[in-house]
């Protein structure tokens, strides 16, 4: 059989939730608002399909760019380069500092 190219291919672990996360999020994380310069976690809910980012970036961190309409730009480091990433405000959670 040929493997499947998709946006969630190899993704069976990494996009899981356990089992009392299951169901979906709050709505509380829809409505969460971020300021340009701000910086967030990218943390991908897989209950929610729409403006995420792919997988890879998964756990990483970046500085919040601007606003796409309803979604946040995001600057990510990946590697030596840096990347432009559009991500749903349900994927992201405020950095602590």
């Amino acid at each position: 059989m040929p493997t499947s190219h998709g946006e969630r291919s190899c993704t069976r672990y990494k996009l899981k939730k356990t089992v009392r996360e299951r169901g979906l999020s709050p709505i509380s994380k829809a409505i969460q608002d971020f300021e340009e310069g701000q910086m967030v976690h990218i943390d991908i809910d897989p209950s929610v399909q729409k403006g995420m980012p792919n997988a890879k970036f998964q756990g990483k961190t970046g500085k919040v760019l601007g606003k796409r309409g309803r979604a946040y730009l995001l600057q990510v480091t990946d590697g030596n380069s840096k990347k432009e990433v559009i991500s749903l405000s349900q994927h992201l959670k405020p950095q602590k500092y």
